[in-house]
């Protein structure tokens, strides 16, 4: 398990990302600035400057609220306000501990995701 935090304003929310190639590989990308915007009322997106390592990864995955993910066609992350139905190329990174309300408001959330200490 690889720990992060999540800056959005001044609330700090914790995440665990998974121990998958995918999870190490965002890892590996961070600390990262994004403005994420919203996507059908469902998630939050922003683009990533690559595409992940999707080695072993399922085709598709049924999001719940809180799961970071990355929708590996578009090569951007998704973070789920609300449950979806299984969709075919996302990739579960991980998930966030605890409440993500400081991502739920309407319009773009600036963020910075880094590993936590």
């Amino acid at each position: 398990m690889i720990r992060i935090e999540v800056i959005a304003g001044d609330q700090v929310l914790p995440a665990t990302l998974d121990d998958t190639p995918a999870g190490r590989d965002f890892a590996s990308l961070l600390p990262l600035e994004l403005t994420l915007s919203d996507y059908n009322g469902v998630e939050k997106t922003a683009d990533l400057p690559r595409k992940l390592d999707t080695t072993d990864a399922p085709a598709s995955y049924k999001p719940k609220k809180g799961d970071i993910t990355q929708y590996v066609p578009w090569s951007n992350i998704a973070i789920f306000t609300k449950p979806f139905s299984d969709s075919r190329g996302l990739l579960r990174l991980g998930e966030f501990d605890g409440p993500i309300d400081a991502l739920t408001q309407a319009g773009e959330v600036p963020v910075q995701i880094r590993l936590a200490d």
